[in-house]
C-alpha cells in the first residue's frame, strides 16, 4: 500500500512517514521526533511533533496566542464534521434530517428517490437508483444552540468499501465526525474500517446509534461492541424511552431530562424533567457507567470519583469534551433518523463535544530548503499567509471543480494563489460554497472553511499556498489503498476520444481507479476496489459520455513469492561486434516479511557504485512482472555480495540485464508460489436463509470465522478467495430471494492451491507462445 507523504496533524497518523522525516532512521525521544530548525518569518515552525494529543495541546495553545479575540470568537462557532458508517446504517438519511432541522432544505426526501426527488446529498442519478452513496457530498448549515448560531461544514460519505477513497479524503480534511452505528447489527465490518480511517487522520468522533425503531434494536449491545471491537472507550449519554415500534424519545442522563420528539417530522422537542418511572434505575445505572468510563480517561473526573463525590453537570460535559477531542472517548447518542427522532441532540453534541478548527493540530512541512523538511503548525487565522489542500475533484458544467480546505489564511475571489507542485500562480476567478451539487458564490473564505473553485489544473491531494508566501509549506495527501480487481475494457464502437477522456477524468478524480494499457494483450485494463466500483464507472461512461463498453473477465491481482532461500551466480554476455555487454552478479536470494528489499555488500570495488545502482533498477523492473505469470512480486530479499566486470564490455545496461537474469534464475530455484487476495466477506440475510448462505460460502472455498444470530437476521463473516467471488452478488440474491446483502474488504494474501497454480502458469505460458 502506498502512502503519499508529507504530513497531517500528528505524524503518528502515517507510520511510513516517520522514518522519512527523520532521514530514514527510526528512534523516538520521549515520544517526540526532532528535526533541523531553520528560522521562518511567516510560519509557525515547531521543533517536535507530538505522538499524543496531550503533546499536541501544548502546541495548539501556543498557536492560539496568534489569534485575535475576534478570530477566536468566529472560529468558536465553526465545526467541520463528516458522517461515516457501514453500508445502510442510515448516514444519508441522517444527513437529510440534519439539513431539514437546520433549515437548509424545506422538505425531507428519502434515499432511494421513491418520490422522484431523492435525498439532497445523493445528487447522482445512479445514487438515487441504487439507493447508495457513491461520492462524498459537501454542504454547510447553521444550528442554533443557546441563542448562538453555529456554522457546520458537513460531508456525507459512502459506506461501501469500493468507494473507500471518498471516506479517506473526507476524513483527511475534517476536524470531527459522527459515527453512525445500526442498533440491530451493531459494529460491522465497514464500521471497523471507518474507525481505522478515523484513527489514521486523528479524527475525534461522537457516535449515533441509529434505527432504534427496528425490531431487535439494542443500543447497549452496540456500545459494548464499540468498546470491545473498536477498542474505543464509549458510554451512553442517553437512554431510550421505549424501543422498536414503541420508541418515543430519549432520556438525557447527564441533565436527567426526558426528550420527546413530536410533530409530523419530529421538529418539536418536548423536554421534561420527569423521567418515566420504569427508567429511573436504568438512567442512574448508565449515569454511573458514564462517570466511571470518564474517570478512566479524564484526570479531573478521576479525582472527583476517587474522593467519592458526584461530578456536576458542567464537570461531566467538560470531561466528555476534553476526552472526545483528545481521542480517548466517544459519547453515544441514540435515535432513529427515518422516524425523525434523536437528531437534534446529536447536533447539540457536535457543538458541545467536537472540536472547533483551532482545537486540532494541523501540521505541514516547510520544504523550502532542499533536503530539510521542517514541521510547521498551521495557524487558523485569516491574517496569516494562505495554506490549503485540494482534497477532491469533480467534473462540473464549468470545468474541473476543485474542493479546497483552508487551513491557514483566507481565499478571496479574484486573488492569486500558488500551486506548490508546479510553482504556477493561479487566479481564483470564482469561489463557491457547495450544497451537494448546488453552488453558492462567495467573495471570501476564511481559515477552517471548506470551499470550491473552478479552472484550476491540479490533482487530488495537491497543496496551494499564498502567492506571496516565500516558504513552501506542503500538506500530506490522503492514504490510497491498492486496487484488488481488474477488468479489460474496450468501447463497443470506434473511439472518438470520449472513451479516453472519460478514463482520464475518472483517474484524476479517484486515485483508487487505475488505467493501464497491456502491451502484450493489447488491452486497456481498469483496476479498482471491487466489482461495484468498476461497474459504476462503466455505467457512468455510458451515461455521461455516451460510450458503451465491453468488459472482459475480471482479473485477480495475484502476487508471486518464494518459500526458500537460494544463491545465485549469473553472468550476462552478449557480443555484437565492437563493444559487447558483460556483467556478472553473485549473491543470495530469499524470502522476507513485508516489503521487497535489495541490498549489496561489495568488497574491493569488484562492482562500481554506478553499476550497483543499475542492479537495483533491474531488481525493481523484475518486481513489477514476476517470472511465473507476470504479476507483481511480494516479499523477496536480493543481496549482491560479489561480481565481475569487463574493462570494455561492462555498462549499466549490462548489469541491469544481469540482475534481471539472476533474479529470474534465483526466483525459479527458490520454490516459487502464487499468492491470491483473500477478502473478508460479511453477509447479512434473514434467518431462514442461513443454511443456503453458509452452503454458498463453503462452495466458494470460504472459511467462516464468525456468525452472529439476531432476532430476524444473521451475519456471517468469512474469508474467501477473491477469484471465487466474481458474480457472488447474483448468487447471493438468488439464494436469499434478493434479501441478502454483503460487503467485502481486502484481508491478506494467501498461497493458492497447487493445482490452481499449475493451471495459471500453463495459461500464462500458452499466451506467451501464441504471440
Amino acid at each position: 500500500m502506498s502512502v503519499a507523504l508529507i504530513t497531517r496533524r500528528a505524524f503518528g497518523a502515517f507510520p511510513h512517514a516517520r522514518s522519512i522525516f527523520s532521514g530514514g532512521r527510526p528512534g523516538l525521544v520521549s515520544g517526540f521526533r526532532r528535526f533541523p530548525q531553520p528560522i521562518r518569518r511567516n510560519i509557525h515552525s515547531i521543533e517536535e511533533v507530538p505522538a499524543t494529543y496531550d503533546g499536541e495541546k501544548v502546541i495548539i495553545d501556543e498557536v492560539n496566542t496568534k489569534l485575535s479575540d475576534g478570530e477566536k470568537a468566529a472560529i468558536r462557532q465553526m465545526r467541520n464534521i463528516g458522517i461515516s458508517a457501514h453500508i445502510d446504517s442510515g448516514k444519508t438519511t441522517f444527513t437529510e434530517r440534519v439539513l431539514f432541522y437546520t433549515g437548509r432544505i424545506e422538505a425531507i426526501h428519502e434515499v432511494r428517490g421513491r418520490d422522484s426527488v431523492g435525498a439532497k446529498m445523493d445528487h447522482m442519478d445512479l445514487e438515487r437508483e441504487k439507493g447508495i452513496t457513491i461520492q462524498s457530498a459537501a454542504t454547510y448549515c447553521s444550528w442554533d444552540k443557546d441563542n448562538k448560531a453555529y456554522h457546520f461544514n458537513l460531508i456525507d460519505t459512502p459506506g461501501h468499501i469500493d468507494f473507500t477513497i471518498e471516506v479517506e479524503r473526507a476524513l483527511r480534511v475534517l476536524d470531527g465526525a459522527v459515527l453512525v452505528v445500526c442498533a440491530v447489527s451493531g459494529v460491522q465490518s465497514q464500521t471497523v474500517t471507518v474507525d481505522r480511517q478515523m484513527r489514521r487522520y486523528n479524527v475525534p468522533r461522537i457516535t449515533f446509534v441509529n434505527k432504534m425503531d427496528r425490531m431487535g434494536a439494542n443500543p447497549f449491545r452496540a456500545i459494548e461492541q464499540i468498546n470491545s471491537k473498536l477498542k474505543t472507550p464509549a458510554a451512553a449519554i442517553q437512554v431510550p424511552i421505549g424501543a422498536e415500534s414503541e420508541f418515543q424519545g430519549v432520556v438525557n442522563i447527564i441533565d436527567r431530562q426526558a426528550v420527546y420528539f413530536e410533530g409530523s417530522q419530529g421538529e418539536n422537542l418536548r423536554i421534561v424533567s420527569e423521567i418515566p418511572e420504569d427508567l429511573v434505575d436504568l438512567v442512574e445505572e448508565k449515569r454511573q457507567v458514564l462517570i466511571e468510563t470518564l474517570a478512566d480517561v479524564d484526570e479531573e473526573i478521576a479525582d472527583i470519583y476517587l474522593e467519592g463525590e458526584e461530578p456536576t453537570v458542567d464537570q461531566i460535559k467538560g470531561a466528555i469534551r476534553r476526552a472526545t477531542i483528545g481521542r480517548k472517548f466517544t459519547p453515544v447518542l441514540m435515535g432513529s433518523a427515518l422516524a425523525n427522532k434523536g437528531i437534534q441532540p446529536v447536533l447539540d453534541s457536535v457543538v458541545d463535544y467536537l472540536p472547533q478548527p483551532n482545537e486540532v493540530l494541523n501540521v505541514g512541512l516547510d520544504v523550502s530548503v532542499p533536503e530539510v523538511e521542517t514541521p510547521v503548525a498551521l495557524v487558523p487565522s485569516s491574517s496569516q499567509p494562505f495554506v490549503g489542500l485540494a482534497f477532491k475533484l469533480e467534473e462540473g458544467k464549468y470545468g474541473q471543480l476543485t474542493y479546497i480546505r483552508v487551513y491557514q489564511g483566507k481565499l478571496k475571489k479574484g486573488a492569486y494563489m500558488k500551486h506548490l507542485k508546479s510553482g504556477k500562480k493561479v487566479k481564483l476567478a470564482r469561489l463557491v460554497r457547495m450544497h451537494s451539487k448546488d453552488m453558492e458564490d462567495v467573495e471570501e473564505v476564511g481559515a477552517g472553511e471548506i470551499c470550491a473553485t473552478f479552472g484550476i489544473d491540479c490533482s487530488s491531494g495537491d497543496t496551494f499556498v499564498a502567492a506571496t508566501l516565500d516558504e513552501q509549506v506542503a500538506m500530506s495527501s490522503m492514504f490510497v489503498p491498492e486496487a484488488v480487481i481488474s477488468l479489460s475494457i474496450q468501447p463497443k464502437s470506434k473511439d472518438n476520444g470520449a472513451f479516453s477522456k472519460a478514463l482520464n477524468r475518472f483517474q484524476k478524480e479517484d486515485p483508487t481507479f487505475r488505467v493501464k494499457f497491456d502491451v502484450e494483450s493489447k488491452e486497456t485494463i481498469i483496476s479498482g476496489m471491487g466489482e461495484l466500483h468498476l461497474e459504476i464507472y462503466v455505467e457512468r461512461m455510458k451515461r455521461e459520455y455516451g460510450v458503451e463498453c465491453i468488459t472482459g473477465k475480471p482479473q485477480v491481482s495475484y502476487r508471486e513469492a518464494i518459500t526458500s532461500a537460494t544463491k545465485f551466480d549469473y553472468a550476462h554476455k552478449k557480443q555484437s561486434g565492437g563493444a559487447g555487454q558483460y556483467g556478472r552478479v553473485i549473491g543470495e536470494f530469499g524470502p522476507i516479511e513485508g516489503e521487497n528489499k535489495f541490498t549489496h555488500h561489495i568488497v574491493g570495488g569488484k562492482i562500481p557504485e554506478k553499476f550497483l545502482f543499475a542492479c537495483s533498477k533491474g531488481f525493481e523492473d523484475m518486481l513489477e512482472k514476476g517470472p511465473l505469470i507476470g504479476h507483481k512480486v511480494l516479499g523477496v530479499h536480493m543481496h549482491i555480495n560479489d561480481g565481475q566486470t569487463h574493462v570494455v564490455d561492462s555498462s549499466e545496461l549490462s548489469f541491469r540485464t544481469a540482475t534481471k537474469g539472476a533474479f529470474k534464475q534465483a526466483f525459479l530455484n527458490a520454490n516459487p508460489v502464487l499468492l491470491e487476495p483473500i477478502m473478508t466477506t460479511e453477509v447479512s440475510a434473514p434467518n431462514e436463509f442461513q443454511g443456503s448462505v453458509v452452503g454458498l460460502l463453503n462452495k466458494l472455498g470460504g472459511m467462516i470465522v464468525d456468525t452472529v444470530n439476531g432476532p430476524d437476521e444473521f451475519t456471517v463473516v468469512a474469508e474467501c478467495p477473491l477469484s471465487d467471488m466474481f458474480g457472488f452478488s447474483t448468487s447471493l440474491r438468488a439464494c436469499t430471494q434478493g434479501k441478502g446483502e454483503f460487503s467485502m474488504e481486502f484481508c491478506r494474501y494467501s498461497q493458492v492451491m497447487p493445482n490452481v497454480q499449475r493451471d495459471l502458469i500453463a495459461e500464462f505460458e500458452k499466451k506467451q507462445q501464441s504471440k
